[in-house]
């Protein structure tokens, strides 16, 4: 069993001293979520960084009565809902534990108090902040500039684990795609 501060240093290449990884240790509730259970709920605040040990999560919405996912993160990654967490207001997301799944919870105000007096600490959550833009302005320029072919190629060359472990409409809805299409598309490269 890892400690947070492990896959922090081993999947994030975080420097961190022994006193800054006991100090987000000893912040960090082990968790154990089993396949189906939702982590965080719509109209729920987001309150915490969610570190992922083991398994698989989604983060997804509801829109006209499909369910979205907008992203996916298993093994060694960490989840979160931005704006829930940065404004403190409701979440009109889920966090779905697509596996049964460990975590790690770190609670927000008392990693960024920690943030505040570490600055190897705060290095390391400015450096996760950064991969969420890049993340995010790729999944963006993917949408509005890539077929649906290059879409989901790059979605096997980013997230390999995924396209083993989700299901094919969970794939679909994160490609915004229908499964038909991404059947489609999946025939084509094999």
């Amino acid at each position: 069993m890892k400690k947070a501060s492990d896959i922090f240093v081993e999947n994030y290449g975080a420097v961190l001293s022994d006193r800054s990884r006991m100090a987000i240790d000893n912040i960090a509730v082990r968790c154990i979520y089993p396949k189906h259970s939702l982590i965080l709920d719509t109209g729920q605040i987001c309150r915490s960084f969610y570190v992922i040990d083991k398994g698989m999560v989604r983060l997804f919405y509801y829109k006209d009565g499909r369910d979205v996912t907008e992203h996916f993160h298993g093994d060694g990654r960490i989840m979160y809902c931005i704006e829930s967490l940065f404004l403190g207001k409701p979440t009109e997301l889920m966090i779905e534990a697509i596996e049964n799944t460990e975590l790690y919870e770190l609670d927000y105000s008392e990693l960024n108090n920690l943030c505040d007096i570490n600055v190897e600490i705060g290095r390391m959550c400015r450096h996760f902040f950064e991969i969420a833009l890049i993340i995010s302005q790729s999944k963006a320029d993917a949408w509005r500039f890539e077929t649906a072919k290059e879409k989901y190629l790059r979605f096997l060359e980013d997230y390999p684990d995924v396209a083993k472990r989700a299901s094919v409409s969970q794939i679909a809805t994160y490609l915004f795609m229908t499964p038909e299409t991404l059947s489609r598309v999946r025939s084509e490269i094999n």
